[in-house]
């Protein structure tokens, strides 16, 4: 029974458990990544919340944005604060097509107070190579900029749902016979794992791993690419997880994944000893009163007596014995300062992060 002021959360990933993800789960291929845009552009409609006359660039865009409606003006007349200049920048995905819509970030670049409730008027976004390939347009709303949790208002910064939409493509084109599959998280083995579920789905050597980050995969002559590189993103691979225990200390979450497991030591801390040795479960009885006898215990659990001893089998993972120890009652900085004991020890097969 956990103790209600027990304040620890045990979060396992990973950890004894054996599945196979998808290759786009875990690595992208090269050139099929999000593309970012931006552009210049002015909000209007505000509430006396606008750039104040001191913001020049501010009052020179509304004397061009005027010129071309046929309306000539003196810039230095214009005393406006219901518009803000603004910067528009949007990431949309690989090989957007016309037509696409998605949505815009506006970010006040003078010394606008505010920008809720303002419209954008339409903005030309350019690509990194300055072509324009999307315009943008619509209401600005800044309250809950964010998602879940970590949603906030921001009253210099907002965003035009949907208000971004493609006018030309995004160029794709393979100027060489290969692509390569770039990894997430770098790892030799899983790079070697995706080059073999590979080869063996399509019965020939096709891929071949670089490094621990990029796998190269040749293209199949008379082949069509994209179909050819959507197989092979669906193709599934068990990623390689490495041993590694991470500590909240403010909090007391332990979250680790991969094959973490104990070797035997004895650690003792604020008069608690934590033994962790070698013991081989044998089929031989041992009496308990007269007359009566019970099998040794078979799971990997810690036992307490009244020395508080803890005895778990070798190899006990870290997941049984944080267990164990949350089972007898530890607290949260206890079991950290057990697990950095060990790391320290050699007996922790696993690096230990603390935050």
């Amino acid at each position: 029974m956990l103790k209600k002021n027990l304040l620890f959360l045990l979060l396992v990933l990973w950890s004894s458990l054996t599945f196979a993800v998808r290759i786009k789960d875990i690595a992208t291929i090269e050139g099929f990544k999000p593309t970012y845009l931006i552009g210049y552009g002015l909000v209007v409609g505000l509430k006396g919340t606008g750039d104040g006359t001191t913001v020049k660039f501010t009052i020179q865009s509304i004397a061009n944005m005027l010129k071309r409606f046929g309306i000539t003006i003196d810039p230095n007349a214009l005393t406006l604060r219901n518009v803000a200049a603004v910067m528009v920048t949007a990431t949309v995905p690989p090989y957007a097509k016309t037509g696409m819509r998605f949505d815009v970030t506006v970010s006040a670049i003078g010394d606008a107070k505010s920008i809720e409730g303002g419209t954008l008027l339409m903005t030309p976004l350019k690509g990194p190579d300055g072509q324009i390939y999307a315009i943008a347009q619509g209401p600005v709303t800044t309250k809950g900029y964010g998602q879940g949790m970590n949603a906030k208002t921001y009253p210099n910064v907002g965003v035009v749902i949907n208000g971004g939409i493609m006018e030309r493509d995004l160029p794709f084109y393979l100027a060489r016979n290969y692509v390569n599959i770039l990894l997430n998280n770098p790892d030799i083995t899983t790079a070697s794992r995706i080059a073999r579920a590979i080869n063996e789905h399509f019965g020939r050597r096709l891929a071949v791993p670089i490094d621990s980050a990029t796998v190269r995969v040749k293209i199949p002559p008379m082949t069509n690419p994209i179909n050819f590189l959507s197989q092979v993103e669906q193709l599934e691979v068990q990623p390689d997880m490495p041993a590694t225990v991470v500590i909240d200390s403010r909090s007391g979450l332990v979250l680790f994944g991969g094959d973490v497991t104990i070797k035997p030591a004895v650690v003792s801390i604020e008069g608690l000893t934590v033994r962790i040795k070698e013991y081989a479960p044998q089929a031989i009885a041992y009496p308990t009163q007269p007359g009566n006898t019970v099998n040794p215990p078979q799971n990997p659990v810690l036992i307490k007596d009244e020395r508080r001893n803890l005895n778990p089998i070798k190899g006990t993972t870290v997941g049984e014995l944080v267990n164990s120890l949350n089972e007898i009652g530890l607290t949260a900085n206890q079991i950290i300062a057990v697990l950095e004991a060990l790391k320290k020890a050699g007996a922790l097969n696993a690096q230990i992060k603390v935050d």
